[in-house]
Parts: structure tokens; sequence; C-alpha cells
């Protein structure tokens, strides 16, 4: 008897060298992000609505890819996997072996951007806001990877695209004895990668925002992107303990919406100097 959903069966490799070693959907991901970033800040610098160009893009790719992995990292085990963190420290360096959490990344990212721009002496606030229109390039690439992963899987759910992730259950389990899910990292990637991607490039070309009113659009940034992710995690299958009663991307989006109202709030008033 077959199952009547589509029985998630991809490879998460593109070039397979071994049993765990080759070229993975998920590396390719963020050098794709990477790429799309580096494109879109030489494309701001050419048409004068960033102060980063040349050898500076690069300079501060180098900052973002480090913020990114470490905080990315370090975010998984300590809002995720604390008691795995320190029963097996060294797991911190098994980077192949997955996980990541945005919301650590952010907080990487956000420590790096400060070291450049203290180390450039350029505004902060500027850098910020010039980042953050790249970075639901590097969401999407994620979320897609995730899919093709069969990992982060969605809810329980009988709709015609549900789809059986054979992860979700115990090894060797036949496919029809698997409960067909939500694609949760499918609408994470159209929420928080596509949708979020319309909104803030619409914001950066259609306004004058990052010249008149410096660190408003990175709080946008955040208020936007918290939304979509909570909408998001409304189909998406925990994947640890609840806090409070709601998922910790539910959870941890909070904090990154109040960061957000307040650096929205603190920045609508003050204009920058010509």
């Amino acid at each position: 008897m077959q199952p009547e959903h589509w029985v998630h069966d991809l490879s998460p490799f593109l070039i397979r060298l071994g049993d765990s070693f080759g070229i993975r959907y998920y590396g390719l991901a963020y050098i794709l992000g990477f790429l799309s970033a580096i494109w879109l800040l030489r494309r701001y610098a050419q048409v004068g609505r960033s102060r980063i160009a040349g050898d500076a893009i690069l300079d501060l790719m180098v900052a973002i890819v480090a913020g990114v992995v470490v905080g990315g990292r370090l975010g998984y085990f300590l809002l995720y996997q604390p008691g795995a963190f320190f029963h097996d420290p060294l797991a911190l360096l098994r980077l192949w072996e997955g996980g990541m959490a945005s919301h650590g990344g952010f907080i990487g990212v956000a420590i790096a951007l400060g070291w450049y721009a203290h180390a450039r002496r350029i505004s902060f606030l500027h850098v910020s806001d010039v980042v953050v229109t790249t970075a639901p390039v590097g969401l999407f690439f994620g979320r897609v990877a995730n899919f093709i992963n069969g990992e982060l899987w969605g809810k329980v759910t009988d709709v015609p695209w549900a789809v059986i992730f054979p992860l979700s259950a115990p090894p060797g389990t036949p496919p029809i004895l698997i409960e067909p899910r939500h694609p949760s990292q499918l609408y994470q990637a159209a929420l928080e990668g596509l949708m979020l991607l319309a909104f803030i490039q619409w914001r950066f070309w259609r306004s004058d925002i990052v010249r008149q009113h410096p660190g408003r659009l990175s709080g946008e940034f955040l208020v936007a992107y918290a939304v979509l992710r909570m909408v998001g995690e409304m189909f998406r299958e925990p994947d640890a303990s609840l806090l409070f009663g709601v998922s910790r991307g539910t959870f941890y989006s909070v904090f990154l919406i109040l960061a957000g109202v307040a650096l929205i709030i603190a920045t609508s008033r003050r204009r920058a100097s010509p």
C-alpha cells in the first residue's frame, strides 16, 4: 500500500564523495547567500546609496560570515540545546553535524558589524541598514536547504501538499505509517525569505529612509522578520521544549520585536546630519 502523500527522498548532497562527505546543499545555501549579499552591496555603492564600496565590501563580508557562523552556532546550543553544549562543548566545532540558530546569528552579526563600523569609522546604523536588506536572500536559501535536508519539518496535517518526512519517525518506519506534515521549511522560505526581501527592498529603494533616519530600517527589519517568523512557527513542529507555552522560535522573536520597536522609536525623530 502506497502513502497518499509525497515521501521526502531528497539527498542533502549536491555531490557526494563518501558516506558523510561531499558538497551539501546546506553549505551551498550559505555560499549563495553571501554571494548575493556581495552583489547587492556593490549595486548599492554604484548608485550612491551605500558608503561601503570596493575592498571594504569584502572586509564586511568576512565580518558577516564570522558573525553568522559563530553567532548561529553558539545560539543553536545555548538557545535550543544547552544541555548538549555543556555535556559536549566540542560539538560546537562539528559544523558538519548541522545546527544553526537565526536569532543567534543576528546577535553574532550585530557584534561583527559593530567591530567593522568602528574599525572603518563608518556609522554603525548605516552599516546595519545596508546589511539587513541583504539578509532575506540568505534566509531564503537556508530554509530551502532545510527542506532538502528533510529537517525542521512542520506539524502533522492532512492538507493535499503535506509531505512525509522519514526523519520525523524512528529509523526503519515504513512510510505508510509515518504521519504527513506541513512543509513548513518552504512556508518560512516564502515568508522570511521572499516576502521579507520584497518589503525591505521596497523600503530601501522607494524611500530615503537610510539617509534620513539611520537605524530605522534595521528596526523595521527586526519587527518584520520576527512577525513572519512567528507566523511560520504556527505550522512548524517545535524542535525543542516549549517556553511559557510557545515554541522557542516564537519566544525569542518577541525580543526581536521589542528591540526593533525601540530602534524605530529612537531613530524616527532623529535625522541624519546633511
